[in-house]
């Protein structure tokens, strides 16, 4: 217990500084910017997602085959590439700067996958894995507050916004990858619970594909929705409230991930209690259920003007994170264990992350495209609704596949 919590703890530190080099230039509006048509801003988000984008696909392999020696240098490494591309970002003149956010994200990408590594097949990953996740949530908060406080306090152009506030984030980092050195490695007792956690090549990826293709096709449906509309809300909040009349308001993106931080990480971490693993990945599909729905229910409230927007932010980003936290931390760990699979989670994570922010490029793209002139808030609000219809369809898919998958595999055994 004492080095799960020890894990918890570090490893959800060493990725909430990590964000601090990701989600910067977020709180920057670049009001009146454009480029080629499109809104400047819009550039941006597109240049660092197709990054990220790049990077998952190659983190596929990257990841899967990865080794435990070198893994805290190399987080440092990843991550120093990331920063040094935003001073590039604060000094090349727009618009020849939107592919430093590129060279920004296309790193930092695969640092989940190595932090993870630290933590995963062991009897606490549920716990351990909870507390790495919700790291998304309230860094998300909490590096925007810190971002906007600095470009208040320090009257700081929004471009030079992104690489000050890594420079907030840059000695907790060296001394948290220090501390996340020092997590023992997984005990024969996680390995016999768990299934033991070994590099996939291409061979043994291939064949895992082949063995759950259809589950895995419903299951990576419903995270591309759900990274989808996480990754909007993310990067365009500050837009949104500022569309919903709450301007210089620093503390609203931690008032509204703070509740929701502690709610999953509660929920998540509870699955600890759960020993038999297929009934996890069951109960898994029932949190990422409830998620779309809360989701689906808050946005026609508040398109019905029944709810306000604090309410709104609030429930939907839990919902949202119902249905994405469960997939980086007991969804694919719990599934690998119920089938007795000897493989990595970094692998199928990093398959639906590709997939995933794909999909986020594709939307923003598109909606500028086609010249769709809703704002982000109309446009995000009606959106998520549909989203939690199709939501709803693939995680009952999901959860049937699975579970006749697991009976017919029982009765081959006995």
């Amino acid at each position: 217990m004492l080095v799960a919590l020890y894990a918890a703890v570090i490893t959800f530190l060493t990725y909430a500084t990590v964000y601090g080099f990701r989600k910067g230039f977020t709180v920057c509006t670049f009001s009146g910017m454009s480029f080629a048509g499109i809104g400047y801003k819009t550039w941006l988000v597109i240049s660092q997602v197709l990054g990220y984008t790049c990077s998952k696909i190659y983190g596929i392999r990257f990841i899967a085959e990865l080794k435990r020696l070198g893994r805290g240098k190399l987080i440092l490494l990843l991550t120093g590439v990331s920063w040094f591309a935003l001073l590039l970002f604060a000094i090349i003149p727009a618009p020849y700067n939107i592919v430093f956010m590129f060279i920004n994200g296309f790193p930092l990408g695969m640092i989940w996958g190595v932090v993870f590594s630290y933590v995963e097949g062991r009897k606490a990953t549920d716990f351990i894995g909870a507390a790495l996740s919700v790291s998304f949530i309230f860094s998300s908060g909490f590096v925007k507050t810190v971002a906007e406080r600095l470009r208040i306090s320090f009257e700081l152009s929004e471009f030079w916004v992104p690489f000050v506030a890594g420079l907030a984030f840059a000695i907790p980092l060296v001394l948290f990858v220090y501390l996340l050195e020092k997590i023992p490695a997984p005990s024969a007792e996680d390995e016999s619970l768990r299934s033991t956690r070994v590099p996939m090549m291409k061979e043994k990826r291939r064949e895992f594909v082949r063995l759950f293709l259809p589950g895995l096709v419903a299951a990576i449906s419903i995270y591309v929705f759900s990274t989808l509309f996480r990754d909007i809300r993310d990067n365009f909040l500050a837009d949104m409230w500022k569309e919903m009349g709450y301007v210089n308001q620093p503390s609203l993106f931690t008032k509204t991930e703070t509740p929701t931080t502690i709610i999953i990480l509660v929920l998540i971490s509870s699955m600890i209690l759960i020993r038999n693993n297929f009934k996890a990945l069951m109960v898994a599909h029932y949190f990422i259920l409830l998620g779309f729905i809360i989701t689906g229910i808050s946005s026609y409230l508040f398109v019905q003007h029944r709810l306000s927007p604090v309410w709104w932010i609030t429930l939907v980003g839990l919902g949202l994170y119902m249905t994405y936290i469960p997939f980086n931390c007991v969804f694919f760990d719990r599934l690998i264990s119920a089938f007795k699979y000897a493989g990595n989670v970094g692998f199928l994570i990093y398959v639906a992350d590709s997939f995933g922010y794909f999909g986020s490029v594709g939307v923003l793209v598109t909606k500028e495209i086609l010249h769709v002139k809703l704002q982000w808030t109309a446009f995000y609000s009606q959106g998520v609704i549909v989203l939690s219809v199709v939501g709803i369809l693939g995680t009952i898919l999901s959860l049937t596949y699975f579970s006749r998958k697991y009976h017919k595999m029982i009765e081959f055994h006995e």
